[in-house]
């Protein structure tokens, strides 16, 4: 009986260590399973000869458990408990052990990598567009009907109408739609057409009114530009897409413009503008809208073609170097996507197991 029970007491083998890829909250400790035990307990203390206090209770069949009440940083020694039928026996202390926090988790290196190569090419192509080499970006044709659409509104006599949508100057799309109103309104002072300019927050009348004024300065019209053209309405949702209805309804402009970020009011707006037989060029980021607007204008810009129209007419290094250096990390994705794919149908996994997340 002596010699049985010191068999099962060297089987008793155990390791504690700080989980790895952790803020430094965890503590892992692990043994060796044994049939001869139906209950295992975990025993933690501060002193390796002081009193181990039982943290964990298990079954026979559990081989790990992840000690989470614990200090960061904090030296604890550990011990393991095993109790069977006709048979007790512990193993040796363990310790001391300390949970420190990692720096990076080495778990999530294929995620570092990729972002590395998109910021890498994005630096690239920032760099050759700075250096005044000329990138390519593909023509949008929303972008081009916006000379023949301003001109056409010339021609009648009538003036353009552009909305850069309900949210303030913080949002990415109002930002872009800031990008494309200079555009707009170089164009419109250029050829002397009035444009209104009606705003629902009273920064983003501020953003515009400077837009306007630069970009009929660089015009060489400072004259036209119309402070009460571009205005603010108010910040209420449909009291905004009302007075904008109005001012369609009254002034008939040849042209309306929608971008930015637009909600519920988009297909009123899109309505009304239609009714009046304007051309109406429209774009936002927000899928559940863009429906609407393909319905109602006569060109829309989807999703993040609103971004790449306003690095495409401003041509500013940022902007389009940012746009191609995307692109590019877009093509790497799909071909790493694609080859998975294909390597996944012939059965080899490696490669798909290592793009997994953890």
């Amino acid at each position: 009986m002596v010699l049985s029970l010191f068999l099962i007491i060297m089987q008793i083998q155990a390791k504690a260590y700080d989980t790895p890829n952790d803020d430094g909250s965890s503590i892992t400790i692990i043994w060796k399973k044994d049939t001869n035990f139906s209950k295992i307990e975990v025993l933690r203390s501060l002193n390796a000869t002081g009193e181990f206090e039982k943290v964990y209770e298990a079954n026979g069949r559990d081989t790990l458990f992840l000690d989470s009440q614990i200090q960061s940083k904090t030296a604890y020694y550990y011990q393991i408990r095993a109790l069977g039928a006709s048979a007790e026996a512990n193993s040796d202390v363990i310790g001391p052990v300390k949970a420190i926090p990692q720096i990076f988790d080495s778990s999530r290196i294929n995620i570092f990598i990729c972002i590395i190569i998109l910021f890498a090419a994005i630096i690239y192509y920032i760099t050759r567009a700075r250096g005044g080499k000329k990138l390519y970006v593909r023509k949008i044709p929303a972008i081009t009907a916006i000379d023949e659409a301003i001109g056409r509104a010339t021609e009648m006599g009538k003036p353009v109408l552009y909305v850069p949508g309900i949210m303030d100057i913080d949002e990415p799309e109002t930002i872009a739609s800031m990008s494309i109103l200079a555009r707009v309104a170089e164009k419109t002072a250029e050829y002397g057409t009035p444009l209104y300019v009606p705003n629902c927050h009273a920064m983003t009348m501020t953003m515009a009114q400077q837009v306007v004024k630069e970009s009929a300065t660089r015009a060489g019209r400072p004259d036209w530009y119309n402070a009460d053209n571009i205005r603010y309405i108010t910040d209420d949702q449909f009291a905004y897409v009302s007075a904008i209805d109005g001012i369609m309804v009254r002034e008939r402009p040849a042209t309306n413009f929608y971008l930015g970020k637009f909600y519920a009011e988009s297909l009123i707006l899109a309505e009304t503008g239609h009714s009046t037989g304007a051309i109406q060029i429209a774009g936002t980021a927000l899928p559940d809208q863009l429906p609407f607007f393909v319905a109602a204008c006569d060109y829309t810009l989807i999703g993040e073609e609103l971004y790449a129209a306003s690095a495409y007419l401003s041509q500013e290094p940022v902007q389009l170097g940012s746009l191609k250096g995307q692109d590019f990390g877009k093509l790497i994705f799909i071909i790493v996507i694609i080859s998975g794919v294909l390597l996944r149908l012939f059965g080899w996994n490696f490669f798909t197991n290592w793009f997994t997340a953890q």
